[in-house]
């Protein structure tokens, strides 16, 4: 089994900026409601092509992200074919190996799977991504010294090790499936590269 994938990922949670999450502290909240989108420009696995798809997960840890277990409801590209859509929950899943695999180990339970359109847009400075009556995220790039971006790099809770994340802010994050309903602004979001592989 070989495979690899690379792109962008982004994240937005309920924190305050910047989220103490990634330095394995608390919440800003107590608890962490978070969506996490990637999108592949460029990934296969085997021989199963898997570029320009889309994968979103939405997760809840009820307390510090490092010491309690995660519920998290996984949504695949619609676009992707029966092959793809489950060359990428093998992977996403932690199946897989590499990186993801490592991530899983925080999850308790899948609460849901869904394949489902996922709308992912960047660009200057913009993340955006939008599941059809489920999700709608968008967040901003913060502005640092000498009107550049902050980043923010080894940090030990990361979803794309090998990366700076880029610190921004959601200027609206909605979401409403499996229970769940989350209306947020102005907090935490984190954008970088990704590049994943099978070990």
């Amino acid at each position: 089994m070989s495979w690899s994938l690379n792109g962008t990922y982004f994240e937005s949670c309920n924190c305050e900026v910047a989220c103490p999450c990634l330095f394995l502290s608390d919440p800003t909240e107590g608890d962490c409601t978070a969506l996490v989108g990637w999108h592949i420009e460029d990934g296969s696995f085997d021989d199963v092509a898997l570029s320009g798809l889309n994968v979103a997960l939405a997760v809840h840890s009820p307390g510090n992200m490092a010491k309690t277990q995660w519920k998290v409801a996984v949504y695949v590209d619609e676009r992707a074919s029966e092959a793809q859509n489950g060359s990428l929950l093998k992977i996403f899943g932690g199946q897989a190996g590499g990186h993801p695999a490592r991530l899983a180990t925080h999850i308790d339970e899948i609460i849901g799977v869904k394949s489902v359109p996922i709308n992912f847009a960047a660009g200057n400075g913009k993340h955006s991504l939008k599941i059809p009556e489920i999700a709608d995220v968008e967040i901003m790039q913060v502005t640092g010294q000498g009107d550049g971006p902050i980043t923010i790099a080894g940090h030990p809770l990361c979803i794309a090790p090998g990366f700076p994340a880029t610190v921004s802010k959601s200027t609206h994050l909605s979401y409403k499936d499996h229970g769940m309903s989350w209306d947020l602004s102005d907090k935490t979001a984190v954008f970088s590269p990704f590049a994943y592989q099978s070990e």
